[in-house]
């Protein structure tokens, strides 16, 4: 079912181009009237281009365990100095990022500047691992996450079932996928409510720790950079979890063709995200050390529940529910955005062609939006999630690095190329090093996790050869699969873009 692009070269501008055209075609035969363009319109402003960032990056995370950080530190005053080290490092990366989407102003995120830059062959093994592993895993466990806390308000006196926790996480995929099925607007509008409710969860934290810090509550920042020595394999996975709570940063360029003014409103979007995380954590994190102590800290499976049973009493019921629609938000930005990198690597060609039409009424990318939840349900009811994010994380960052690197390769390849917005080039060095020092760091200190996620991520070289490469398919083959294209045209009311390939 995946098809070779028509056009299998790429030019100076370019990209490897699908077939732009197409109608919906009829049960009798007979072609329908040519319809009217279906397109996917600009409706990313800048509130919800800041939405789908802020909303995305802030996750379960900061609220359940920042634990990582305070145990490869040591201590409190380093691990405030990591955190904020990572905000740093993870706008080092947005920034290469707003100079990459507003040059080359396709959707499609990693999987495009990696096309662009180093050709089909890593761009596909990097669709592929995404679309079978990293993105149905990733949304599993956010939404657990969703479905634990949604639930822990009426389970105070007791353990919350794990079949009750993965039912009502079945539900908040489904939602989340019906939702973005149906409306673009709809999905950035709730998305921008969300990030309201994420930003009231930290101020709920902040504003009390403040108040403890006017009171006189320092004891916890007495000596703050003494404790337990880190060590010099702890510094760098510090930065590993820092990162990983900051990871987001990059959804925009997913939908880069989606949003209005991208020359103005991606750098902007980029920038007022990631000031507004990067403060918000690293006072979020202070505001913790105002009543929870570093030993205390690393003992508690939920901070923020911990901190806010001490300073907000009954108030803290609330927590939970403030940290599931966190979650929420997260799962609904991931999928929005992650949709169109489907999207987008079907029109060129690398995934089945169905995952790159429209519906004709909705104008969302309706395919490509659905196809995670079968794989996400799969993930959630079996094996062991964390174990494949563990062996798969390490291709997050090494693709994330190349596509920064390809920033510097395009400067020197491209020097007349249009950059609307540009960055110094010691931005994306110093990033692209801290990504390949990440995973050259990880081969070292868990060479089985990573060794295994390597050989996943390879599955994918065989599988471009076979698919994409392979032009002599069996006729049977071919015609199954145009029949199968065919069938769900009609049973999802979806047809290719029309004009796809002009900005």
């Amino acid at each position: 079912m995946v098809r070779k692009p028509v056009v299998a070269t790429i030019s100076k501008g370019g990209y490897l181009q699908g077939n732009g055209k197409g109608a919906l075609p009829s049960p009798g035969g007979s072609q329908p009237p040519e319809p009217e363009q279906v397109v996917l319109k600009k409706k990313i402003t800048l509130l919800r281009g800041i939405s789908i960032i802020t909303g995305t990056i802030i996750g379960a995370g900061i609220f359940i365990s920042p634990k990582g950080v305070l145990q490869n530190t040591g201590s409190v005053g380093l691990s405030l100095i990591i955190w904020t080290a990572c905000g740093v490092l993870s706008l080092f990366g947005a920034l290469s990022y707003a100079e990459l989407g507003t040059s080359i102003k396709k959707s499609g995120g990693h999987y495009t500047y990696i096309l662009e830059v180093f050709g089909p062959l890593l761009a596909f093994v990097r669709v592929w691992v995404e679309l079978l592993i990293i993105r149905p895993a990733a949304t599993a466990v956010i939404s657990l996450a969703f479905g634990r806390y949604i639930l822990e308000p009426f389970f105070i006196q007791c353990e919350i079932p794990e079949l009750a926790i993965k039912l009502i996480t079945a539900v908040g995929i489904t939602v989340v996928m019906v939702l973005n099925s149906m409306s673009v607007s709809w999905s950035a509008r709730i998305q921008i409510f969300l990030t309201f409710c994420k930003l009231t969860a930290i101020l709920i934290i902040i504003v009390p720790g403040v108040i403890q810090l006017i009171k006189g509550q320092t004891q916890h920042f007495k000596d703050a950079f003494s404790g337990r020595d880190a060590s010099i394999m702890g510094l760098p996975l510090a930065f590993y979890y820092g990162m990983y709570a900051y990871a987001g940063w990059f959804y925009l360029n997913f939908v880069t063709e989606e949003v209005d003014n991208p020359e103005k409103t991606i750098p902007l979007a980029i920038c007022i995200s990631m000031v507004i995380v990067t403060v918000g954590y690293v006072l979020t994190n202070v505001a913790y050390f105002t009543t929870i102590s570093a030993d205390e800290l690393l003992l508690s499976h939920a901070v923020a529940v911990t901190f806010s049973e001490r300073l907000l009493g009954n108030f803290s019921l609330a927590v939970p529910i403030f940290v599931a629609l966190s979650c929420f938000g997260s799962m609904n930005g991931g999928v929005f955005a992650v949709s169109r990198l489907f999207y987008v690597a079907s029109r060129e060609g690398h995934l089945p062609e169905i995952l790159s039409m429209i519906h004709v009424r909705k104008h969302t990318p309706l395919p490509a939006v659905i196809v995670l939840h079968p794989l996400t349900m799969i993930m959630l009811f079996s094996g062991d999630l964390y174990s494949l994010l563990n062996f798969l994380s390490f291709a997050r960052w090494l693709f994330i690095g190349l596509a920064v690197a390809g920033l510097i390769y395009l400067r020197y390849k491209r020097p007349d190329m249009h950059r609307p917005f540009k960055v110094p080039l010691f931005i994306p060095a110093l990033f692209s090093f801290t990504c390949l020092f990440m995973v050259a760091l990880s081969l070292y200190s868990d060479p089985f996790s990573t060794g295994i996620g390597f050989l996943i991520t390879l599955t994918g070289v065989p599988a471009y050869y076979l698919f994409i490469v392979w032009d002599k398919k069996p006729r049977w083959f071919r015609r199954m699969s145009d029949r199968i294209t065919r069938t769900l045209q009609i049973i999802l009311e979806v047809v290719p873009e029309e004009d796809c390939c002009k900005l």
